[in-house]
Order: C-alpha cells, then sequence, then structure tokens
C-alpha cells in the first residue's frame, strides 16, 4: 500500500510520487495478468492498496514481481530520502 503525497512538487507534478504509483501499478497488472493472480486493490488519489491469495506468494512469479517492485520502491526512497518513506508490514497489519 502507498498512501500521501511525496511533497516533491505539487499535486499532479510530483515525479517521485508518479513513480512509486507507476510501480505498484505494474505489479498489480504484473500480479494479475503474469502471474495469473487474483490480485485485488483500490486506487484513488492518494493511496493505492494491492492485495492478493497468501497461498499464491510461495509462487515463482509472484515472488519475483513482488521482490522487484519492493526493491524498486526501496531505491527510489534512498534516492529521495526527504520525499519517499518505506515502511514493511507483516500480513497481520
Amino acid at each position: 500500500m502507498a498512501t500521501g503525497h511525496a511533497g516533491w512538487a505539487e499535486s499532479g507534478r510530483d515525479l517521485a510520487c508518479a513513480a512509486v504509483s507507476v510501480i505498484l501499478q505494474t505489479a498489480w497488472v504484473g500480479l494479475s495478468e503474469v502471474a495469473g493472480v487474483k490480485a485485488a486493490g483500490t486506487r484513488r488519489r492518494g493511496r493505492i492498496a494491492l492485495t492478493w491469495p497468501a497461498d499464491t506468494r510461495s509462487r515463482p512469479r509472484v515472488r519475483a514481481i513482488v521482490e522487484t517492485a519492493a526493491r524498486s520502491i526501496e531505491y527510489l526512497a534512498a534516492q529521495y530520502p526527504d520525499h519517499i518513506k518505506v515502511v514493511a508490514e507483516t500480513a497481520d497489519g
């Protein structure tokens, strides 16, 4: 899940925010269309939430897609530490 506005630029022009959004939306497409997983989520201005069945999380394609998205966001956070913060959550919150 990603929430908030990165604050790099005004809303609608924020490249840091757009980058995170694109990564998560790409992961959603990858999970749904490449890995064949029933991913569900919500997209609203300033928030993206993505979920997929727990019993699919060990599949190689799912792991590759999710890990690639996570690492990509971590790299962005390292480049823009004042604007992107990664907070790890456990499966139970």
